[in-house]
Order: C-alpha cells, then structure tokens, then sequence
C-alpha cells in the first residue's frame, strides 16, 4: 500500500469508527427515551428489561455481563462477526442507556400518554438514525445480531430474516417471563414488549435505509 492509499485509508477508517462511535451512542440514548416512554422497547431490550427487574444490579453492569456471555459464544462459534463497532457496543450501551434514563426521570416526572407516545417517536427516529450510522460504518455487529448471523450464515440453520424472528421471538417470550418472575404485574407488560416492540420489530427497516441515503452513506462517502 503507498503513502496516499494508506492516508486514504486511515481516514476513512477514522471516519468509519467515528461513525460507529456516535452510532452507538445515539441507540443507546434512544433506548433511554424507549424507557421513558414505557410503550415497549426493541426485542433485545425487552429480554434486558426482564432481567434488570428480577436481577439487582445496575442496567449497565448486566449488560456488559449478558453481551460477554453473548461475546464468548460469538467468539467460539464464528469470531468472523466481530469488531471494534461489538466492543463499543459492549462497553458502552449499556451506561449510556441508564444514565439516559435516569437523567429523563429528573426532567420527565409521571408522563402523560401524549409525552410518551412523543418520547416513542423521538425514540425511534434517532435509533433508526444511530443504526444508520453503526450499520453504514460495517466495522462489526453488537453480540446480539451475531448470534442469528452465525446460526444462519456459519451454521446454515435458515434464512437470516427468519432466524432473526425466532430469536427476536425467544427474546420478548424471555422478557415477559423474567419480567412476571420478578414481581412484575401482567397488566404492565406493555411497558417492555409493546407497541413499541411491534414497531421497532417490523418498520424500523425502512426508517434505517432513509437514513442511510440521507445522512450515513453521504457521511462516509465524502471521506473518500
């Protein structure tokens, strides 16, 4: 590689981490405001959610334990899915997500349905966004993504889309369960695996691609 390829590529490779590094940040920001909202979160989420009612610890610190589970198993079955954007994901999602949270409860105290169907709409917009970014960048996936990708792609288990679903599925079923085990009331299981779930679940797609035309491909494009 000569001088001006590799100057050429470590600055879209900046470009690239910067890109994953304000991605991820801005998921684990709107993930806070899903919180807020309390009309469901992500599938994922919705499993996180069930496990921080009935496990008490700190929502960051039981994120960075499940998604190094998560990582060890990624690492042993196909390490191919992971880069510097899992550990970004790993470390940090977590304790931006809860400081988010717990700032929004100093700001918004007992919400109305109209501010949290506002807070359920910011939520998606700027999620869709930072997954535009994080996605575009393509310097690894979160250890949650790896585990339909390996058992799709490495395994050849299914198609990825339908894999996702099952896991996605697996994940909602988990949280409810957990949810309910911790004491939690059935009436309230909205609050993790609602309307907001069946969205983040079915529509985000569309949403993700606008931003990548829009904002995450320009982003990256104009580096090169």
């Amino acid at each position: 590689m000569n001088v001006a390829n590799n100057k050429t590529y470590l600055k879209n490779n900046r470009i690239r981490i910067f890109m994953t590094l304000i991605g991820v940040i801005v998921c684990a920001i709107s993930v806070g405001i899903f919180k807020i909202a309390a009309l469901g979160v992500d599938p994922f989420q919705s499993f996180m959610a069930g496990l921080d009612n009935l496990i008490p610890i700190k929502f960051g610190h039981l994120y960075v334990i499940v998604n190094a589970v998560l990582l060890l198993f990624s690492l042993l079955a196909d390490r191919h899915y992971i880069g510097i954007a899992t550990f970004i994901n790993l470390f940090l999602l977590g304790y931006i997500t809860q400081w988010t949270y717990d700032f929004l409860q100093t700001v918004i105290v007992n919400p109305n349905m109209i501010t949290r169907i506002l807070c359920l709409v910011v939520g998606i917009v700027i999620i869709c966004i930072g997954s535009a970014l994080y996605m575009t960048a393509d310097l690894g996936v979160s250890t949650y993504d790896a585990v339909a990708l390996i058992i799709s792609n490495t395994w050849k288990k299914g198609k990825f889309q339908y894999v996702r679903i099952i896991t996605d599925i697996i994940c909602v079923i988990l949280g409810c369960v957990l949810f309910i085990l911790a004491g939690g009331a059935i009436k309230d299981i909205p609050t993790i695996a609602g309307v907001g779930t069946i969205i983040t679940a079915f529509f985000m797609g569309p949403l993700i691609e606008f931003f990548n035309v829009k904002i995450a491909r320009p982003l990256l494009k104009k580096q090169k």
